[in-house]
């Protein structure tokens, strides 16, 4: 998937309580896409329920929850509208709710190559979550991302132009230490040479720079036994392997203000593309992030 994603870590907006896929929002006098457009793959709308108390705005970063319909084989309508000046690509987290308000699971979309001025609509089947026979009654919008699209980030499908896949993943976490891995995939027809680290540049959630934050190579510079040291030795990545490099930091939080990048540009060598991925750099205030050089991923030994 393209990920981005695919993220504001403490922002929860875009709370929805209704009973019907297809209707307004909760607490607006606007409303949504029409029962009889049956955005929802043609379930049958029911009769709304009441908003409830409290705030009910369901529009956070460019993206607005446009309806909703409860149960556990419900479906939530949504639309992303972009005003920058060049296509982005979103991927929106969104908590499905219980009566009581607590969050039953969480699962994300992904809308592609959004075109500047352009509104486009999405839609969130139940379903597709692992909430099972719990009911559904509420849908927000937890945290959204974007990133241009032409930098955006691959971890599986069409192989890109340039022949390779480049994504970061979700990371581990233990005591306040962070390591996240980024990843090359080879997914093209020649052979790819590496020699060193990925070049990283940090950005807030505004899409602008972070300064002040030190890149240092070698994730011992951090942690020891990350798996993200050693020395940067030249490799070879051939069609159908791939290759990865750690980003290490820790979240401690002391004197100053804690630091908080979201994305990340990586350029895999000098020369390449950049791709703007999303680590969610919660880098406290310590001022350094570690990158570690680029290993081979060793194959998994076939099954006998």
């Amino acid at each position: 998937m393209r990920s981005t994603l695919l993220p504001r870590t403490a922002a929860l907006a875009g709370v929805l309580f209704l009973t019907a896929c297809g209707t307004g929002q909760a607490g607006s006098t606007a409303a949504g896409p029409s029962p009889s457009a049956n955005p929802c793959g043609g379930q049958s709308p029911s009769t709304p329920a009441p908003p409830p108390p409290g705030p009910a705005d369901s529009e956070h970063d460019g993206v607005r929850i446009t309806g909703f319909g409860g149960g556990n084989q419900g479906c939530a309508t949504f639309e992303v509208t972009h005003t920058g000046s060049e296509p982005f690509t979103y991927t929106i987290t969104f908590d499905l709710l219980s009566d009581a308000g607590t969050v039953l699971d969480n699962t994300e979309r992904t809308v592609e190559r959004v075109a500047p001025g352009r509104t486009v609509p999405g839609t969130l089947a139940l379903s597709d979550s692992t909430v099972g026979s719990r009911n559904v009654s509420g849908v927000r919008i937890a945290k959204v991302r974007s990133v241009p699209a032409d930098e955006a980030p691959y971890s599986h499908g069409p192989c890109p132009e340039s022949g390779l896949r480049v994504y970061a993943d979700d990371g581990d976490a233990a005591m306040g230490l962070r390591v996240v891995s980024v990843h090359l995939e080879n997914c093209g027809t020649r052979p790819y040479a590496l020699h060193g680290y990925p070049e990283v540049r940090l950005y807030d959630e505004d899409h602008a720079p972070v300064d002040g934050v030190r890149i240092l190579r070698d994730g011992s510079s951090v942690a020891g036994a990350t798996g993200a040291d050693g020395p940067a030795l030249p490799l070879t990545v051939a069609p159908g392997e791939s290759a990865w490099a750690g980003l290490v930091w820790r979240n401690t939080v002391q004197a100053g203000t804690p630091v908080h990048a979201p994305y990340a540009r990586v350029r895999v060598k000098s020369g390449a593309d950049w791709v703007m991925v999303v680590p969610e750099l919660d880098l406290g205030t310590t001022g350094k992030l570690a990158v570690g050089p680029w290993k081979k991923r060793e194959k998994a030994p076939a099954s006998p």
